[in-house]
């Protein structure tokens, strides 16, 4: 199965209370700050990362403006460290942004369990992630995700991308690892296919450099669905 969340945003007034837009989203403290601190760096997102990022905001619009299903859903290999960080990060763009009633998914082409590597990288960006207690002696446990007020928490664990309560069609199917994009040419259900791999911070795992690597890689997700839901916020 697959964490999914339908927004349901709190509208606030933000420049009658000389607000930012991250304070009108709600999100949580620190979370705003390293938020902003991402959306400054989309100058650095290189030209041939945007191809693929402008291609998944298309899709978002494009839904929304014809008032269909916005549902991404992010696989990988084993759903456990990128496409559980890519859901996540999709889900705190798209209240950033105010793109409402967008469902993000994630998932593997098997099920294995959220990596603690990947959780605590998450959490130290400023993001609440405490173990379901009905499932924490689980080999595969459930996670309560939370990141803004007034939101009921995603509830996250690993399983394969075509699993309840994952969406069976009309999704846009973003492949973040090469190896799920290799094995995975055509996926069954989605109306759109995105190639969006990202390095596995796996191979720094037991080394000084590790705490290092998982957060350059989730500060690079984070900036670069920031950027995707910047631009499906647009109205053309």
């Amino acid at each position: 199965m697959i964490c999914r969340r339908r927004f349901s945003f709190l509208i606030m007034i933000a420049g009658a209370m000389g607000c930012s837009s991250t304070e009108a989203a709600d999100l949580r403290s620190p979370l705003a700050k390293y938020v902003e601190a991402r959306v400054s760096e989309f100058g650095e997102i290189p030209s041939n990362r945007r191809e693929p990022l402008l291609e998944i905001a298309a899709y978002v619009r494009s839904q929304r403006d014809a008032k269909a299903p916005m549902r991404l859903t992010f696989i990988c290999t084993a759903n456990s460290r990128r496409s559980q960080m890519a859901q996540i990060w999709a889900a705190v763009a798209a209240t950033r942004y105010e793109v409402e009633e967008m469902d993000s998914f994630s998932g593997g082409t098997e099920s294995t369990a959220f990596n603690p590597r990947a959780i605590a990288a998450l959490q130290r960006a400023g993001i609440a992630i405490k173990p379901v207690a009905t499932a924490v002696a689980s080999t595969n446990p459930r996670y309560y995700v939370s990141f803004a007020r007034g939101q009921e928490p995603l509830e996250c664990f690993s399983k394969v991308y075509n699993e309840r309560p994952n969406p069976k069609a009309e999704f846009c199917a973003v492949m973040v690892c090469s190896q799920a994009d290799d094995a995975c040419p055509r996926v069954s259900g989605a109306t759109q296919r995105v190639s969006l791999p990202y390095e596995d911070p796996k191979a720094a795992d037991g080394t000084p450099e590790e705490p290092a690597a998982y957060d350059e890689r989730c500060a690079q997700i984070a900036r670069e669905l920031l950027y995707v839901f910047s631009r499906a916020a647009e109205h053309e």
